[in-house]
């Protein structure tokens, strides 16, 4: 499981957790997640993620 981190705001997307409160179970891949997926704190889409190395 990886790690992705909005490269606007460092809010970190960890795919071993997800995120529960919107739906996203644990597990959920960074390319599984809608394609509408949004930045829960600063709202940009997921072309502004990068992996976490």
């Amino acid at each position: 499981m990886k790690k992705y981190v909005c490269d606007v705001c460092g809010w970190e997307y960890d795919e071993s957790v997800g995120i529960p409160e919107q739906g996203i179970a644990p597990g959920t891949k960074f390319e599984d997640l809608p394609e509408d997926f949004v930045c829960p704190l600063c709202g940009v889409g997921k072309d502004q993620f990068s992996p976490v190395e």
